[in-house]
């Protein structure tokens, strides 16, 4: 907050001058009373001197432990923002399990403060929970994906051991999610995804990254050299950092020599976020090759034989990654999961806070505009609508969590007085003119008042939202003006209070409030 970081540099700077003073007259001063002491009594003296000398110790032992504490609290908060902004790559095991604990400890700090609302404890609970138990057991995912008819599923099921996933040889089979434990681990999940072409739009890659949030570990099937959406979809896993296993399927299509220079393709598209050790070939469905015999009367015959399924290469490396990298595969994700829940409370928080803001504004923009429609005196109006913006304004820091006097909510509305009518040029003076027009007509008998009171009402309506709309950015932003300060803030919030169909829902709204008084 810009205001407290001033307000502490201004401390800092009162502490310093203090002691400045002392350092400069302190020393003159216990001289002179040492001196008038021994003239009295050597004992007196001496007895000063211990006196004044633990007493400079204490003092400036305080100060020193004072200024320590502060350094190393300002360098503690320094330390956890970088550690936080890093990948789960760039931390040890135990960052990660600190910032984890961290991040949980925040989390339910946010859902006491939210208690009066209760949607974010109903929401985040079952989550936590999940988390928790992912924690404890080392639960991991592997979540499989794959363009339609890449082989997918029938990867999935050689690794399960078992018909657990549909196929069906015209694609596009899996719609829905589908799990099943991995019978060479306990917790350890095979998970079946809809294919990146099985879901309709331009939206799909996104859909398949959101997918693969929870995934500690990717296993991505293609059956020849990489489709855009699959490199893209690569992409987007390596920035979140997700371990990946790139498996080319149906490498029965391909002679050896060809099926090598593939191999070596992918590793090379892929070399940015796989190892290449992560790129294997594999066979998932059973085949058949033609093969020649001779018979013992010494003809030739063609025959054909079976070829049956080969994934002993995939399952190897699998399994292989699972037992040396579990916890570290499990740990990476769980944090990454835990800045996501924490992003996901601060987001919930400040939705309920600006939902319940704008009822306020609402609240007070009415009120406003109905003492404004109904007051029988000129200018009484426009007082009474100022001190209800005070109000309102006071009311709002409230609702964020910010503590204002009634000085200062006035300071900041004699503030937006200035913007209306020199910083929004014509259209604000227009509109303050307007208000004082319509106050002044309401003292002409009924034409002048019902015209008046209609006017200046809608008026009153519109700049009280105005100055709501400018509070809620400044509260919400933790008292702070983004984009260029107060001045552009309230331009920014005045063009969308003027535009056309806020004006005719707001116009629309006063009908209806005002139509039966």
């Amino acid at each position: 907050m810009q205001l407290g970081k001033a307000f502490s540099g201004v401390i800092l700077l009162i502490a310093a001058a203090v002691v400045g003073l002392v350092l400069l007259y302190l020393p003159g001063w216990i001289v002179d009373k040492y001196q008038t002491l021994s003239s009295l009594s050597p004992f007196w003296g001496i007895v000063y001197l211990v006196v004044v000398s633990i007493g400079g110790v204490l003092f400036f032992g305080s100060l020193i432990w004072t200024v320590w504490r502060l350094w190393r609290s300002s360098r503690g908060k320094q330390k956890s923002r970088e550690l936080h902004s890093k990948n789960p790559s760039e931390l040890s095991l135990n960052q990660q399990a600190s910032e984890i604990d961290e991040n949980l400890e925040r989390l339910n700090q946010l859902q006491t403060k939210d208690a009066k609302d209760g949607r974010l404890q109903a929401e985040l609970d079952p989550l936590v929970q999940a988390f928790n138990e992912k924690r404890e057991t080392l639960t991991l995912e592997i979540i499989a994906f794959g363009t339609i008819s890449s082989g997918k599923s029938s990867v999935l099921n050689l690794l399960a051991g078992r018909e657990a996933f549909a196929t069906d040889v015209r694609g596009g089979t899996t719609v829905t999610r589908n799990q099943v434990e991995w019978e060479h681990f306990d917790k350890v999940f095979l998970v079946d995804t809809p294919g990146l072409g099985e879901i309709d739009g331009e939206k799909h890659v996104w859909i398949a990254a959101d997918a693969a949030k929870g995934a500690d570990l990717i296993l991505l099937v293609v059956d020849g050299p990489l489709r855009e959406s699959e490199f893209r979809l690569l992409e987007k896993l390596g920035h979140m950092e997700k371990r990946i296993v790139v498996c080319l399927n149906k490498s029965d299509w391909y002679h050896a020599e060809d099926r090598a220079k593939l191999l070596s393709q992918l590793r090379s598209q892929t070399s940015q976020w796989v190892d290449a050790d992560d790129v294997v070939a594999i066979q998932a469905l059973e085949n058949s090759r033609i093969r020649r015999r001779t018979k013992p009367d010494g003809t030739q015959i063609e025959e054909t034989v079976a070829v049956p399924p080969e994934i002993d290469g995939l399952a190897g490396r699998m399994m292989a990654i699972v037992k040396q990298d579990r916890k570290e595969l499990v740990m990476a994700n769980l944090l990454l999961q835990s800045r996501g829940l924490l992003e996901k409370a601060r987001q919930q928080i400040k939705q309920s806070l600006d939902e319940r803001a704008w009822n306020l504004v609402e609240r007070y923009m009415w009120g406003s505009a109905s003492v404004a429609a109904v007051s029988p005196f000129p200018l009484v109006d426009l007082a009474a609508g100022a001190g209800i913006s005070t109000k309102m304004i006071m009311d709002l820091a409230e609702n964020y969590g910010h503590k204002i006097d009634m000085q200062t909510a006035l300071k900041w509305l004699g503030e937006m007085g200035k913007i209306l009518v020199s910083v929004l040029g014509s259209q604000g003076a227009s509109m303050a003119a307007g208000a004082i027009f319509a106050s002044m007509i309401q003292a002409v008998p009924i034409a002048g008042q019902l015209v008046g009171n209609a006017v200046q009402g809608v008026i009153q309506a519109i700049i009280t939202r105005w100055i709501g709309a400018v509070f809620i950015e400044y509260f919400g932003n933790e008292m702070t003006f983004v984009d260029g300060g107060l001045a552009n803030t309230a331009r920014r919030e005045w063009d969308k209070v003027m535009e056309l169909d806020s004006l005719r829902k707001l116009v629309n709204q006063a009908r209806e409030k005002f139509s039966g008084k």
